[in-house]
């Protein structure tokens, strides 16, 4: 994993205690220096271990006056990070420790910015639509994916699930506010261009998304999965983005364009598609952030967010079985 380049800015006398903090945490390097009547502490370390290491900061100067820990990703470093004497037994930690992840708030600073209600990413929604519906209504594959290159859908369902890991109403609020603006938006725009232009529901490309089965509902649970995975690993989301968007914008738009054109009844089962697959989506999310042990530092704070994931998971699972029954009788 990438290293990051912790900064502590700490009280002068802080200093004493910093040599013990320095041999608890697994760094590569740590140094420190006085500047001004201020200590500040540097602690080069592997991403996955940057919480443990920024917790422990809190905990001991937290209180203190002008406390403030910036942590910077790292390029690279002279000489190269060479491997520490003792080795950890990585095949014996469990299988969400060896894949390691980022510090919680990496995780929150990343997912606050893309759970934004943005004029930006409303444009590409917008965008992103235009297109899909293009390659809807001509079957053309191709311009379908391009669309869901575009689609900035995966950071607000992320966002969501990261609030509902952490017991965050806030950030549960922006991110609730800024999917939906995408949806309605997206929703809203298919309709129009489904009235205006001749839709052929029985095109290969529109008819596929009004055929919705359980392996629907694998695909839109590994997207969750995979689209958690990019953020807590620090891989490039926009990538991963794709797959959600494969579970997201297609129906949407074809549920838009059916409802445009006249075809209620088809338009009803995509949009059960989209229902299952925004609710496999976040189920996904906030199994894996769970598994993955992002919790909040205090202990007050993680007792709120207890509640809140036990909440989210069992509304999300409701959802799920009531679209379940909903596909079974569909199907008939």
């Amino acid at each position: 994993m990438a290293l990051r380049l912790i900064q502590a800015r700490l009280p002068a006398d802080a200093r004493e205690g910093l040599e013990e903090l320095f041999d608890a945490i697994d760094s590569v390097d740590a140094w420190s220096a006085l500047e001004g009547d201020r200590v500040v502490a540097r602690i080069l370390i592997d991403a996955e271990h940057t919480e443990t290491a920024t917790d422990r900061l809190a905990e001991r100067f937290g209180g203190r006056e002008g406390f403030r820990v910036v942590v910077h990703s790292v390029e690279a470093t002279l000489p190269p990070a060479s491997a520490r004497a003792e080795i950890r037994d990585e095949w014996s930690a469990g299988l969400w420790n060896r894949l390691g992840r980022i510090s919680r708030e990496e995780l929150y600073a990343d997912l606050s910015q893309g759970a934004r209600l943005h004029p930006l990413s409303l444009v590409a929604v917008a965008l992103s639509t235009v297109v899909a519906a293009v390659g809807l209504i001509r079957s053309d594959v191709a311009v379908i994916i391009g669309a869901m290159v575009i689609a900035p859908l995966l950071g607000p369902n992320m966002g969501l699930a990261l609030a509902a890991a952490l017991g965050d109403r806030d950030l549960a609020a922006r991110a609730f506010r800024a999917g939906l603006a995408g949806l309605v938006l997206a929703l809203v725009l298919s309709y129009a261009i489904g009235a205006v232009f001749h839709v052929d529901p029985a095109s290969t490309e529109l008819a596929v998304r009004t055929r919705i089965g359980f392996a629907d509902v694998v695909v839109a649970l590994a997207a969750g999965a995979a689209g958690t995975l990019a953020y807590t690993s620090a891989l490039p989301s926009a990538v991963i983005g794709v797959m959600v968007a494969v579970a997201l914008v297609p129906p949407l738009v074809a549920t838009g364009l059916f409802l445009g054109s006249g075809h209620p009844s088809m338009a009803f089962r995509s949009g059960l598609l989209v229902v299952t697959n925004v609710t496999c989506v976040n189920l996904a999310g906030v199994a894996m952030f769970l598994a993955q042990k992002v919790r909040p530092r205090t202990w007050w704070d993680a007792e709120r967010a207890r509640r809140a994931t036990r909440l989210a998971i069992a509304s999300w699972l409701f959802a799920l079985a009531v679209l379940a029954t909903a596909i079974l009788l569909a199907r008939r």
